[in-house]
């Protein structure tokens, strides 16, 4: 799978490491429908930094369809909030 983090640029990732991705993306949303801010910027913090961990960065000039987009380490809770499915970030 192809994920993109806004303002960075794209990872390839196993399709594998979609389970762990997912945790951290469930936890991110019960931190912003409780409003807590220190949390949701420590799993933010944590999702993205498990796409640059666990995935293999394409080249800038690639322009692969990116499967997830994810929003900028500097995105605020509202800007993120406007971003959710259902589902997260991450659909299923």
């Amino acid at each position: 799978m192809i994920v993109r983090i806004m303002g960075e640029g794209q990872w390839k990732l196993a399709d594998s490491r979609f389970a762990e991705l997912n945790a951290l993306d469930d936890e991110l949303l019960d931190e912003m429908e409780g409003g807590d801010e220190p949390g949701f910027r420590r799993t933010l913090g944590a999702l993205l930094d498990a796409v640059r961990r666990l995935g293999t960065p394409l080249p800038d000039d690639a322009l692969e369809p990116s499967e997830l987009i994810l929003p900028a380490p500097d995105a605020t809770l509202d800007e993120v909030r406007q971003m959710l499915s259902d589902d997260g970030l991450i659909p299923g």
